[in-house]
Protein backbone atom coordinates (compact mmCIF):
# COMPACT_ATOMS: atom_id res chain seq x y z
CA UNK A 1 0.00 0.00 0.00
CA UNK A 2 2.63 2.24 1.02
CA UNK A 3 4.30 1.92 -2.37
CA UNK A 4 1.02 2.46 -4.34
CA UNK A 5 1.12 5.81 -2.27
CA UNK A 6 4.47 7.01 -3.54
CA UNK A 7 3.96 5.71 -6.92
CA UNK A 8 0.72 8.00 -7.16
CA UNK A 9 2.79 10.92 -5.50
CA UNK A 10 5.58 10.73 -7.78
CA UNK A 11 2.91 11.17 -10.92
CA UNK A 12 1.53 13.61 -9.61
CA UNK A 13 4.49 15.48 -9.08
CA UNK A 14 5.04 14.50 -12.91
CA UNK A 15 2.15 15.47 -14.44
CA UNK A 16 2.08 18.83 -12.46
CA UNK A 17 5.44 19.49 -13.51
CA UNK A 18 4.43 19.36 -17.35
CA UNK A 19 1.33 21.39 -16.83
CA UNK A 20 3.18 25.00 -17.57
CA UNK A 21 1.54 28.45 -16.98
CA UNK A 22 -0.29 30.24 -19.54
CA UNK A 23 0.54 33.88 -20.43
CA UNK A 24 -2.07 36.20 -19.32
CA UNK A 25 -3.44 38.48 -22.23
CA UNK A 26 -5.52 40.57 -20.80
CA UNK A 27 -2.94 43.69 -19.98
CA UNK A 28 -3.02 43.76 -24.08
CA UNK A 29 -6.43 44.04 -24.27
CA UNK A 30 -6.60 47.24 -21.97
CA UNK A 31 -3.81 48.32 -24.46
CA UNK A 32 -5.48 48.14 -27.41
CA UNK A 33 -8.79 49.38 -26.18
CA UNK A 34 -7.35 52.58 -24.90
CA UNK A 35 -4.84 53.13 -28.23
CA UNK A 36 -6.80 51.37 -31.04
CA UNK A 37 -9.86 52.43 -32.35
CA UNK A 38 -13.14 50.10 -33.77
CA UNK A 39 -11.63 51.04 -37.35
CA UNK A 40 -7.66 49.93 -36.63
CA UNK A 41 -6.65 53.61 -35.96
CA UNK A 42 -3.79 53.35 -33.96
CA UNK A 43 -2.70 55.91 -31.33
CA UNK A 44 0.87 56.03 -31.50
CA UNK A 45 1.00 58.91 -29.25
CA UNK A 46 -0.74 57.47 -26.49
CA UNK A 47 1.03 54.20 -27.20
CA UNK A 48 4.71 55.87 -26.53
CA UNK A 49 2.38 57.37 -22.96
CA UNK A 50 1.77 53.53 -21.85
CA UNK A 51 5.50 51.91 -22.74
CA UNK A 52 5.84 50.54 -18.88
CA UNK A 53 2.54 48.72 -19.69
CA UNK A 54 3.46 47.61 -23.03
CA UNK A 55 6.38 46.49 -21.56
CA UNK A 56 5.32 44.77 -19.08
CA UNK A 57 3.01 42.93 -21.31
CA UNK A 58 6.03 41.71 -23.55
CA UNK A 59 8.06 40.21 -20.24
CA UNK A 60 5.09 38.30 -19.83
CA UNK A 61 5.50 36.67 -23.42
CA UNK A 62 8.64 36.34 -22.52
CA UNK A 63 8.25 34.36 -19.20
CA UNK A 64 5.48 32.25 -20.56
CA UNK A 65 6.24 30.86 -23.68
CA UNK A 66 4.55 27.87 -25.32
CA UNK A 67 5.08 24.71 -24.18
CA UNK A 68 4.46 21.28 -25.69
CA UNK A 69 1.22 20.91 -23.18
CA UNK A 70 -0.56 23.94 -24.82
CA UNK A 71 -3.05 23.33 -27.45
CA UNK A 72 -2.79 24.69 -31.03
CA UNK A 73 -5.05 27.41 -30.63
CA UNK A 74 -2.91 28.08 -27.44
CA UNK A 75 -0.12 28.54 -29.45
CA UNK A 76 -1.62 30.78 -32.34
CA UNK A 77 -3.38 33.21 -30.26
CA UNK A 78 0.01 33.59 -28.25
CA UNK A 79 2.01 34.45 -31.54
CA UNK A 80 -0.41 36.33 -33.21
CA UNK A 81 -1.06 38.92 -29.84
CA UNK A 82 3.51 38.66 -29.88
CA UNK A 83 3.56 39.74 -33.28
CA UNK A 84 1.39 42.57 -33.03
CA UNK A 85 2.50 43.72 -29.58
CA UNK A 86 6.02 43.66 -30.85
CA UNK A 87 5.32 45.50 -33.68
CA UNK A 88 3.65 48.27 -32.10
CA UNK A 89 7.00 48.17 -29.79
CA UNK A 90 9.52 48.43 -32.54
CA UNK A 91 7.09 51.42 -34.25
CA UNK A 92 7.33 53.12 -30.83
CA UNK A 93 11.19 52.53 -30.68
CA UNK A 94 11.54 54.87 -33.86
CA UNK A 95 7.87 57.08 -33.71
CA UNK A 96 7.32 59.62 -35.47
CA UNK A 97 7.88 57.72 -38.83
CA UNK A 98 5.43 58.27 -41.84
CA UNK A 99 5.78 54.42 -42.46
CA UNK A 100 6.58 51.10 -41.01
CA UNK A 101 9.28 50.90 -43.91
CA UNK A 102 10.85 53.50 -42.50
CA UNK A 103 11.74 52.03 -38.84
CA UNK A 104 14.88 50.95 -39.79
CA UNK A 105 17.40 49.29 -36.77
CA UNK A 106 20.90 48.90 -37.43
CA UNK A 107 20.71 48.53 -40.91
CA UNK A 108 17.37 46.35 -40.54
CA UNK A 109 13.90 46.82 -41.75
CA UNK A 110 11.50 46.47 -39.03
CA UNK A 111 10.60 42.67 -39.99
CA UNK A 112 14.07 41.43 -39.44
CA UNK A 113 15.04 42.92 -36.48
CA UNK A 114 15.92 39.77 -34.07
CA UNK A 115 14.55 41.22 -30.74
CA UNK A 116 11.02 39.27 -30.05
CA UNK A 117 11.83 37.39 -26.96
CA UNK A 118 9.95 34.34 -26.60
CA UNK A 119 11.22 32.37 -23.41
CA UNK A 120 15.02 31.64 -24.46
CA UNK A 121 14.58 32.00 -28.22
CA UNK A 122 15.02 35.30 -29.89
CA UNK A 123 13.04 36.05 -33.32
CA UNK A 124 12.14 38.23 -35.84
CA UNK A 125 8.83 39.38 -37.10
CA UNK A 126 8.94 37.21 -40.69
CA UNK A 127 10.28 34.37 -38.12
CA UNK A 128 7.60 34.15 -36.75
CA UNK A 129 4.77 34.66 -39.50
CA UNK A 130 7.06 32.47 -41.83
CA UNK A 131 7.97 29.40 -39.64
CA UNK A 132 5.60 29.26 -36.87
CA UNK A 133 2.09 31.03 -37.71
CA UNK A 134 2.25 30.05 -41.46
CA UNK A 135 3.42 26.69 -40.51
CA UNK A 136 0.21 26.16 -38.58
CA UNK A 137 -1.57 25.91 -41.91
CA UNK A 138 -4.83 28.68 -41.44
CA UNK A 139 -4.23 31.32 -43.46
CA UNK A 140 -6.55 33.57 -42.32
CA UNK A 141 -3.41 34.39 -39.46
CA UNK A 142 -2.86 36.93 -41.97
CA UNK A 143 -5.16 38.98 -41.68
CA UNK A 144 -5.14 38.93 -37.95
CA UNK A 145 -1.71 40.00 -37.96
CA UNK A 146 -0.49 43.45 -38.44
CA UNK A 147 2.02 45.01 -40.26
CA UNK A 148 1.70 49.15 -39.06
CA UNK A 149 0.55 50.39 -42.62
CA UNK A 150 -2.71 51.67 -43.89
CA UNK A 151 -3.41 48.50 -46.34
CA UNK A 152 -2.82 45.84 -43.77
CA UNK A 153 -5.74 44.39 -42.30
CA UNK A 154 -6.39 46.48 -38.56
CA UNK A 155 -5.33 45.36 -35.56
CA UNK A 156 -8.03 43.94 -33.55
CA UNK A 157 -8.66 45.73 -30.29
CA UNK A 158 -8.85 43.44 -28.27
CA UNK A 159 -6.26 39.83 -27.91
CA UNK A 160 -6.53 37.35 -29.21
CA UNK A 161 -7.42 34.35 -27.43
CA UNK A 162 -7.59 30.52 -27.55
CA UNK A 163 -11.18 30.27 -26.44
CA UNK A 164 -12.64 32.55 -29.09
CA UNK A 165 -10.24 32.11 -31.72
CA UNK A 166 -11.66 30.62 -34.33
CA UNK A 167 -14.12 33.07 -34.74
CA UNK A 168 -11.88 36.15 -33.93
CA UNK A 169 -9.83 34.94 -37.28
CA UNK A 170 -13.01 34.36 -39.11
CA UNK A 171 -14.17 37.89 -38.33
CA UNK A 172 -11.13 39.78 -38.94
CA UNK A 173 -11.02 37.73 -42.06
CA UNK A 174 -14.30 38.58 -43.25
CA UNK A 175 -14.07 42.29 -42.26
CA UNK A 176 -10.90 43.01 -44.49
CA UNK A 177 -12.01 41.37 -47.50
CA UNK A 178 -15.66 43.36 -47.18
CA UNK A 179 -13.43 46.34 -46.97
CA UNK A 180 -13.39 48.02 -50.26
CA UNK A 181 -10.22 50.23 -49.65
CA UNK A 182 -8.37 46.84 -49.81
CA UNK A 183 -10.34 44.65 -51.86
CA UNK A 184 -12.85 45.31 -55.02
CA UNK A 185 -14.89 41.94 -55.28
CA UNK A 186 -17.40 41.36 -57.91
CA UNK A 187 -18.56 37.87 -59.40
CA UNK A 188 -16.26 38.27 -62.78
CA UNK A 189 -13.18 40.16 -61.51
CA UNK A 190 -11.54 41.01 -58.22
CA UNK A 191 -8.82 43.26 -57.12
CA UNK A 192 -7.73 42.01 -54.51
CA UNK A 193 -4.98 42.68 -51.42
CA UNK A 194 -1.13 41.76 -52.43
CA UNK A 195 -1.22 39.58 -49.38
CA UNK A 196 -2.81 37.03 -51.49
CA UNK A 197 0.28 37.46 -54.22
CA UNK A 198 2.87 37.62 -51.76
CA UNK A 199 1.74 34.66 -49.76
CA UNK A 200 0.45 32.90 -52.61
CA UNK A 201 1.28 29.09 -51.22
CA UNK A 202 -0.92 29.50 -48.67
CA UNK A 203 -3.87 29.59 -50.62
CA UNK A 204 -3.69 26.55 -52.69
CA UNK A 205 -6.08 23.36 -52.91
CA UNK A 206 -8.81 23.89 -50.91
CA UNK A 207 -7.71 27.17 -49.97
CA UNK A 208 -7.09 28.41 -53.72
CA UNK A 209 -8.03 32.15 -53.64
CA UNK A 210 -11.62 32.10 -55.36
CA UNK A 211 -12.58 29.37 -53.16
CA UNK A 212 -11.15 31.37 -50.25
CA UNK A 213 -13.41 34.32 -50.85
CA UNK A 214 -16.44 32.69 -51.85
CA UNK A 215 -16.33 30.93 -48.24
CA UNK A 216 -15.22 34.36 -46.47
CA UNK A 217 -16.02 37.41 -49.04
CA UNK A 218 -19.24 39.33 -49.19
CA UNK A 219 -20.61 37.98 -52.42
CA UNK A 220 -19.65 35.12 -54.66
CA UNK A 221 -16.92 34.48 -57.03
CA UNK A 222 -16.99 32.61 -60.46
CA UNK A 223 -14.76 29.85 -60.35
CA UNK A 224 -12.86 31.53 -63.72
CA UNK A 225 -13.24 35.34 -62.21
CA UNK A 226 -10.30 37.61 -63.45
CA UNK A 227 -7.67 37.98 -60.67
CA UNK A 228 -5.99 41.60 -60.06
CA UNK A 229 -3.65 43.25 -56.92
CA UNK A 230 -4.07 46.26 -55.50
CA UNK A 231 -1.15 48.52 -55.42
CA UNK A 232 -0.17 48.44 -51.47
CA UNK A 233 -0.62 51.60 -48.85
CA UNK A 234 2.35 51.43 -46.68
CA UNK A 235 1.18 54.75 -44.99
CA UNK A 236 1.26 54.13 -40.98
CA UNK A 237 -1.93 53.34 -39.62
CA UNK A 238 -2.31 56.08 -37.44
CA UNK A 239 -0.49 59.33 -35.46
Amino acid sequence: MKKIVVLLFAFGMAFNSTATERADHSLWTELLKEHVSSSGNVDYKGFKDDMERLDEYLIELKTKAPQGDWSKNEKKAFYINAYNAYMIKFLLAKYPVKSPKDAKFSGKDIWHFRMVLIGPQRYDLTQIEDNVLRTMGDPRIHFAINCGAKSCPKLLNEAYEADKLSAQLTSATKKFLANKTHNVITAKKVKISKIFEWYADDFKGDNSIIKFLNKYGPMTVNADAKIEYLEYNWQLNGQ
